[in-house]
């Protein structure tokens, strides 16, 4: 294929050079998110281990939601872990 007589005018653009920023998360996330996670799991096991418990007996299946939104929080944490 032959080459075009004209050659180019304008530099090609190149951007500027950013300094790259490490970003680190905060020193509580990670254990906070762990932390949720076994308490839903401990929640949920709880309930079905011994349902008649004092506390966790009354709520009866509000228990598995309160279990999975531990353990959501925990998924939500980690998203925002780096």
């Amino acid at each position: 294929m032959p080459k075009p007589k004209t050659t180019r005018k304008k530099a090609v653009y190149t951007p500027p050079a950013k300094a790259q920023t490490v970003k680190v998360s905060p020193r509580w996330l990670a254990p906070t998110m762990v932390v949720a996670w076994i308490i839903g799991i401990l929640w949920i096991a709880v309930y079905y281990v011994a349902p008649s418990t004092p506390f966790i007996g009354p709520l009866g299946n509000w228990n598995l939601l309160i279990g999975f939104v531990f353990i959501i929080f925990g998924v939500v944490l980690s998203t925002r872990w780096r």
